[in-house]
């Protein structure tokens, strides 16, 4: 699976910058590994989020219960809102 793929990733450069600051890394290099981890972190949650709007968000609009339509557009938003903050 792509995402588990990219998870181990992003754990393994966790483990380096861990690794970095132990040793007294340069701050900019650091911080460029950090970077690089959240793209890449970036990149898993637009993938999740492709699939979700694919599977679950399609599901709750074409179905006939209201309240569960309602509340995956309140989680889309709830998710749009935190991307914003961040």
């Amino acid at each position: 699976m792509i995402r588990t793929r990219r998870l181990k990733t992003v754990e393994g450069h966790v483990r380096g910058v861990q690794r970095m600051v132990e040793d007294d890394a340069y701050c900019i290099d650091l911080i460029r590994q950090i970077q690089a981890i959240q793209a890449a972190l970036g990149k898993v949650t637009t993938m999740i989020l492709n699939d979700h709007l694919n599977s679950c968000l399609i599901t709750a609009v074409r179905g006939e219960d209201q309240a569960a339509r309602e509340q995956v557009l309140k989680e889309i938003a709830e998710v749009y809102e935190m991307a914003m903050k961040v």
